[in-house]
């Protein structure tokens, strides 16, 4: 699953752990920033930016790895997924009406006279704009109630992971959940990245039990997919499997 909303969300919340971190230590209150060091105390030289942050290491951590492999992430997306069955069950029925439909006509279209022919086509053409909206409609629900549990669940894992950072005197940690080129890192030893860590002290926050299986994420679509346009031979229901989330026994490849 691709979560745009959660990784806007991630910045929003980062920035605001990293301000109230920085107000512990040495941060001016009324503004939320920390104080501006005076002309005395102030470095000769620029710092090195190498070095800059709380530290020189440079982490990665796979945000929609470590979100849907938390316990939460696990128990809500799985409850989720049962939610949106009958939904899926629905928009099966409605695409086995079409393909049915479809097969009649391409079997007896010939045989029927003009009038019949037509009528049946009409039908046709309705009942499949019926089912892509629908089909569009329940990927969008999907969707969004996907967003609504990952917003949830980075809130509370966003300090987590500055904590971590701050603690292991990493100053850097980069979102690897979009491989390059869609994503800005080309390459990163599995060495550096720290979502299984993330993960494990989450679930300990959280205090959510592990579930007794692997979860499945639901899939952002429907089980149905629109069938062929009118006129084409019918090519049968096809259906999306829903994907597995990734384990968090080993670091997600880079």
């Amino acid at each position: 699953m691709t979560i745009k909303l959660a990784r806007i969300l991630l910045a929003t919340v980062l920035v605001s752990s990293v301000a109230a971190l920085a107000q512990t230590g040495g941060a001016d209150p009324a503004a939320g920033l920390p104080a501006a060091p005076s002309a005395a105390n102030a470095p000769a030289t620029a710092p090195d930016p190498a070095v800059t942050g709380s530290g020189a290491k440079i982490g990665t951590i796979n945000i929609e790895q470590a979100i849907f492999a938390s316990n939460e992430g696990q128990r809500d997306f799985e409850a989720l997924s049962k939610k949106l069955e009958p939904k899926q069950t629905e928009l099966k029925n409605m695409n086995d009406e079409v393909e049915s439909l479809k097969k009649q006509l391409n079997t007896g279209g010939d045989k029927l006279n003009d009038d019949a022919r037509n009528t049946l086509v009409k039908q046709i053409e309705q009942k499949q704009k019926s089912l892509e909206r629908s089909v569009q409609d329940a990927r969008d629900d999907a969707q969004n109630q996907q967003n609504e549990i990952a917003q949830r669940i980075l809130q509370k894992m966003a300090p987590v992971i500055v904590k971590y950072a701050t603690d292991k005197g990493f100053g850097m940690i980069v979102d690897t959940s979009n491989p390059w080129p869609q994503g800005p890192v080309l390459w990163a030893a599995p060495s550096v990245d720290i979502t299984k860590t993330v993960v494990d002290a989450y679930n300990v926050q959280s205090g959510v039990p592990a579930p007794a299986k692997p979860a499945t994420r639901p899939a952002t679509g429907t089980t149905t997919k629109p069938g062929a346009p009118v006129g084409t031979k019918p090519a049968g229901t096809t259906g999306t499997k829903p994907q597995t989330p990734p384990s968090t026994t080993a670091p997600p490849k880079q």
